[in-house]
């Protein structure tokens, strides 16, 4: 197999205009796609240059479950200040916790998607 990167992750959600701006003003990604489709609407976020996006899937696309993804880690060069953020958003945050590979928060976004959050350990 050649695999070089994965494209994207999908997140179920109920509502893809609060979903777009939860990700975007609470998170700080971009828009990356945002277009009218015969299946519904097709979105896309994503971090400042990241190269895996995350599309948002409304109701009856794929037949996901809103709520359903979990273990969705992102990677960030401080995660205390980021769990701050979180709670002035007024999201729920379990931790920040040291762990031997660095230090994780996790939460969820509002439709229930589990997301963590971690500052890698150096040279981990």
């Amino acid at each position: 197999m050649n695999i070089t990167r994965a494209s994207f992750i999908t997140l179920p959600v109920g509502d893809q205009d609060r979903a777009l701006r939860f990700y975007t003003d609470v998170l700080g990604f971009e828009t990356v796609a945002d277009r009218d489709m015969s299946q519904g609407r097709w979105l896309q976020v994503a971090p400042a240059e990241a190269q895996t996006v995350f599309t948002l899937s409304g109701p009856g696309m794929g037949g996901f479950e809103p709520g359903s993804a979990r273990g969705i880690m992102l990677v960030t060069t401080d995660v205390d200040a980021a769990c701050a953020r979180l709670a002035q958003a007024g999201i729920p945050v379990q931790g920040p916790d040291d762990l031997p590979w660095g230090r994780m928060a996790s939460f969820a976004d509002p439709d229930g998607n589990g997301l963590m959050l971690l500052t890698e350990k150096e040279g981990f």
